[in-house]
């Protein structure tokens, strides 16, 4: 079975065989000067990123980019994308950045690069609420759902490593994950916490709850390697929007809860 690392690898060869050969020009300089800015963001990873009951887009990624536009001066054009396409929306130049709950890891930034961090995403092991689960070795002989290229992906295939009768069944998007546990598909699923009041709008009787953390990850805004102008803007962006409260504004109001106080440190 491919690693994500060498999955990753793969898609950097493939994209920059399609990529234009302006990859050396100055991003930040360009995205001035077109006027907008093309942002990558998830729009099927309730409450990152939806549609309202208008058909809006909106959630918190949204609302972050909205910023990035108002911040940069420029208009602002959201390109829908899932877990899997990010990496390469981003590196065939679809998109200048991404943000899509885009969880930094070792093995995403050997392909791209990452701003700061200005949000965080706890990796959730989940199933119905009278079933125990303490850990990994609890979900032997169990079938779990999962996004796949996804963090909750990364770790439960690491977590469940080496213990026997475990299925992991891998979806192309969050949606999907969240329709498979609601109708009863699978009763275990690795992801962000976020997407539980989703299978429960989805299906009231199915109760399915947290049951211990996987891992978690801070997530940023994601943009290709080679690209110091463009980093550095983000980064000093980021840092600004967390010092006033912007970032922690947008948090709480899709998680009901704080950023972690720690993040701007």
């Amino acid at each position: 079975m491919k690693t994500l690392y060498q999955i990753l690898t793969a898609v950097v060869a493939s994209c920059l065989l399609s990529a234009p050969a302006s990859s050396s020009a100055n991003s930040l300089e360009a995205i001035k000067q077109r006027g907008k800015i093309i942002v990558a963001v998830d729009i099927g990873a309730p409450p990152y990123g939806m549609l309202d009951r208008e058909a809006r887009q909106t959630g918190s990624d949204v609302e972050a980019a909205h910023l990035l536009a108002k911040d940069l001066g420029v208009d602002l054009e959201i390109v829908p994308v899932n877990g899997p396409n990010r990496v390469p929306f981003l590196l065939s130049r679809k998109v200048d950045v991404v943000l899509a709950s885009f969880s930094i890891t070792d093995e995403r930034r050997k392909v791209v690069a990452f701003s700061k961090p200005y949000g965080v995403v706890p990796i959730l092991v989940a199933g119905p609420r009278d079933v125990q689960l303490r850990n990994f070795h609890d979900l032997s002989g169990k079938a779990i759902a999962v996004t796949r290229g996804t963090t909750s992906d990364q770790e439960l295939t690491r977590g469940v490593k080496g213990i026997s009768g475990v299925s992991i069944i891998r979806y192309e998007d969050d949606a999907t994950t969240n329709t498979a546990v609601a109708t009863g598909q699978q009763d275990y699923l690795v992801a962000a916490p976020s997407v539980l009041p989703a299978i429960r709008k989805a299906n009231p009787k199915r109760d399915i709850v947290p049951k211990f953390t996987a891992k978690a990850y801070p997530y940023a805004v994601g943009l290709r390697k080679n690209e110091p102008e463009l980093q550095k803007w983000l980064d000093e962006w980021v840092e600004e929007n967390l010092k006033n409260g912007n970032f922690n504004q947008i948090y709480q109001r899709y998680f009901d809860m704080p950023l972690p106080s720690d993040l701007s440190s």
